[in-house]
């Protein structure tokens, strides 16, 4: 029985009463939360770990409910494109040039730069070699939902990608198989269906049945782009959504991502069937998508939450970004500076983001008997000080930078700055030159406007 005692922190529980404590402690014990807030401290075993966070804030670790490992080797591949572009002739030539270590390489990186975003648990929307993923997952000692990203017919896919609709349903049920719950249950296996451009409807169904079948998630990018709701009307005559909805796959288990393109109701259709979204705002912005009607959901229940997306279409996978943008941008779209605020972000990022991975039992909050999987932040910068309002501070003022330790599963994955689980001075440089050669191999070459004397 190992026991991590973590005292005086300003600690924000996100239970169900949303209670905080100005002076509170937490007992960790193995990997679960055994006591929260103010307790007897006879339950201290004399040999436990004692952490002082005086002036420091304790909290959920935060949910990343939409990444992509594979492109963490493609950050700045695809700067200022639109999406076709950015997808046909930037990412799947990156993507489809993997092997196995680069796979390792990139998932690696993008797992530590979670870290220290203040991310314990992310759900993967996809990638070719998942097995590399585990193996990341297992190595950095982080909590993921993996999938494979499967797609068996469509326009421009690589020759790489070129799979009949068994073999990607056979495929997904291997890997359930062999790896859901391993790495101390950290590893969830989920399905991934990629977009309704490269997704047959016997795919579609037979992926949600399998889902089914093994209780687990479905994980989709729909209504990204106009584009993808127009090719779906002439496809079947319905929009992304109501051919979902036809097709009987709109339910508890889909988590589907981006949701720009939505009308009224469909967005009663996601409360019906308890759809979950992830709410991507840097890449929405970025990639030029469109705004997606976040306050309209949150007022319906609907669950949404918030994720990255991947490096070549945010950049950074940096949470603590995203989760200002997410209130800023809805302020702006909908000129009312009351709507999504510091407390209704913050739930987006932890309690939210559980409920999306299908997890809301186990994380997404400091209870008693929950995984214990929490971060401390340290405001004393000149960027979050003074701190009049701690809540509206973490979402307005902070960033990745006062992210100062995180907790996963019970274990130190970064303290006081300092990672951890491995060495990331050599991480670093396997990243610089395993990028380098995946670009050259998918022959992507970059411009710029900027005149570069070498």
């Amino acid at each position: 029985m190992k026991q991590i005692l973590i005292k005086n922190a300003y600690l924000i529980t996100m239970n169900g009463q949303r209670e905080v404590y100005e002076n509170g402690k937490l007992l960790i014990e193995d990997n679960k939360i055994k006591a929260v807030g103010n307790f007897d401290e006879s339950i201290v075993s004399s040999g436990a770990e004692v952490y002082d966070a005086k002036g420091k804030i304790l909290m959920p670790g935060l949910v990343n409910t939409h990444v992509h490992l594979s492109q963490q080797l493609g950050r700045g591949i695809a700067d200022d494109v639109n999406l076709l572009t950015w997808l046909r002739e930037r990412v799947w030539p990156y993507e489809s040039s993997f092997d196995y270590e680069d796979s390792l390489i990139s998932s690696t990186a993008c797992c530590i730069e979670l870290i220290r975003s203040g991310v314990t648990t992310f759900l993967e929307s996809g990638g070719q070699y998942v097995d590399a993923m585990v193996e990341a997952v297992d190595k950095t000692g982080i909590r993921a939902c993996l999938a494979k990203s499967v797609m068996d017919e469509g326009e421009g896919l690589p020759k790489a990608f070129d799979k009949t609709t068994q073999e990607e349903l056979d495929v997904q049920e291997e890997l359930y198989n062999k790896y859901n719950n391993t790495s101390n249950e950290r590893v969830k296996i989920w399905f991934a269906l990629r977009t309704i451009f490269n997704n047959s409807d016997e795919l579609i169904l037979k992926t949600k049945q399998l889902a089914d079948k093994y209780k687990t998630g479905i994980h989709m990018h729909v209504a990204e782009i106009e584009d993808e709701v127009e090719f779906a009307k002439l496809r079947a005559g319905l929009t992304t959504v109501e051919h979902l909805n036809k097709l009987g796959v709109l339910d508890k288990n889909l988590l589907a991502v981006h949701t720009v393109w939505l009308t009224e109701r469909e967005i009663e259709l996601f409360r019906f069937y308890d759809v979950k979204v992830s709410h991507n705002p840097a890449a929405a912005m970025k990639v030029v998508l469109g705004f997606a009607s976040v306050p309209e959901m949150l007022e319906k229940g609907i669950p949404v939450s918030i994720g990255t997306d991947g490096a070549p279409s945010n950049n950074r996978m940096d949470m603590m970004r995203d989760m200002y943008l997410t209130s800023l941008i809805h302020k702006g779209r909908t000129l009312n500076p009351e709507v999504v605020n510091a407390e209704t972000v913050l739930e987006m990022a932890t309690i939210n983001g559980a409920k999306c991975a299908l997890l809301e039992k186990e994380i997404g909050s400091l209870e008693v008997g929950k995984k214990a999987d929490m971060i401390i932040l340290n405001p004393n910068t000149i960027h979050s000080l003074p701190m009049h309002n701690p809540i509206g501070n973490i979402v307005y003022s902070m960033s990745s930078e006062n992210i100062e330790s995180t907790i996963c599963d019970g274990k130190w994955l970064m303290k006081e700055k300092e990672i951890l689980v491995l060495d990331e001075v050599e991480l670093l440089e396997k990243v610089k030159n395993q990028a380098e050669k995946i670009r050259k191999k998918a022959n992507i070459n970059l411009t710029t406007n900027f005149k570069v004397i070498k």
